[in-house]
């Protein structure tokens, strides 16, 4: 596997870099997500989507996420797929529990996913349902282990008000069952995925946990992970793999009509606050998901950045995004405008 990032002419950029460790494990600092590859806006061609995974791994890339809610398994079909064209032992492979998919019985709306396989999901966190989600896991992506497994949505955001009931289910059955599988050397680190660093702080008290997931709550835009969760990681020596870096799109497009935040249309005064941060990286030369990508790689928390892609030429652009250098006045110019907090450490600080 090549150590060079594929540009989208063909040509190589300067070598990946590199992350730091989860559990022994040694990510590349992009790693791939696969949440669009289960149909997530669109319906993707069959084709092209397994082609983008093989990119990212051509390029360096050596982390690949998934999960079964993600097309209710059509990611992990698609991702298992092109793992067989190279080493097992090559690929970094996460994915999740919490739901598994009830073959033969009629899919159910409000999966938010636009396409995907035809099987319903049943949210479980018992013990038994984190087992039965862990071998439907292996059968879709086609191997015999799974290096970081991931307690899926046990946040305010999926389950409101029944939030304090699943994660009493979780702590007393899905992370039993993943303390088990870790101790066995079927899987290697454990963790959470969720979209709030408030339950990541819960969780890493809890129990005795790898890695974690957050999503969308530490970036350019946001940084509400700054004051509690990402020292106690440190504290803890929990890895975090940082998901939705651009905050559901705002920070990769621009302050533009109908631009996402949170996976809805910006509010005004979103749109406001990141307009102010576009202009100025734009003064400095920098383009805003250039300057979001170098912000969130500067904690020392962080040990990947789980970026999504559905053409080869996403991950050729992300990857040149990555490579390119930020001025170190850029970070000195967002926090005299009160656009960035004061204690984040950024590049080079």
């Amino acid at each position: 596997m090549s150590n060079g990032a594929a540009s989208s002419s063909g040509t190589t950029t300067e070598a990946l870099p590199i992350g730091r460790p989860i559990a022994g494990l040694v990510p590349s600092l992009i790693g791939f997500g696969g949440a669009p590859l289960g149909d997530l806006y669109t319906h993707l061609d069959e084709v092209t989507a397994q082609e983008t995974v093989r990119a990212a791994l051509a390029a360096g890339i050596d982390l690949v996420d998934t999960s079964p809610l993600y097309g209710h398994g059509l990611s992990e079909h698609r991702i298992g797929a092109a793992l067989r064209s190279v080493p097992r032992e090559s690929v970094i492979v996460s994915t999740k529990v919490g739901r598994w998919m009830a073959a033969g019985q009629p899919k159910r709306d409000g999966s938010g996913y636009v396409g995907g396989l035809p099987h319903p999901a049943v949210i479980d966190y018992s013990y038994d349902g984190a087992m039965r989600s862990f071998e439907q896991s292996l059968l879709r992506l086609g191997t015999d282990h799974i290096d970081i497994l991931l307690i899926h949505d046990v946040d305010v955001w999926t389950h409101g008000d029944q939030m304090e009931r699943r994660f009493t289910e979780a702590m007393a059955g899905a992370y039993k069952a993943l303390e088990s599988l870790r101790a066995s050397g079927a899987v290697k680190a454990i963790g959470v995925g969720v979209n709030e660093a408030e339950m990541c702080e819960r969780f890493a008290r809890a129990g005795d946990f790898d890695v974690m997931m957050l999503a969308g709550r530490y970036s350019l835009l946001e940084q509400g992970a700054l004051a509690g969760f990402l020292p106690l990681a440190l504290e803890k020596k929990i890895a975090v793999m940082l998901a939705g870096v651009f905050n559901s799109g705002i920070l990769a497009t621009g302050a533009r009509p109908g631009a996402y935040y949170n996976y809805k249309p910006a509010p005004p005064e979103i749109l406001a606050r990141v307009a102010r941060i576009e202009a100025v990286c734009a003064a400095h030369g920098v383009a805003l998901p250039q300057a979001a990508l170098a912000f969130c790689a500067a904690h020392p928390a962080v040990a990947t950045i789980v970026l999504g892609a559905v053409t080869p030429q996403e991950v050729a652009r992300n990857l040149e995004l990555v490579a390119r250098p930020v001025p170190a006045a850029l970070w000195r110019d967002l926090k005299a405008e009160g656009l960035l907090a004061e204690a984040a450490p950024v590049p080079g600080g």
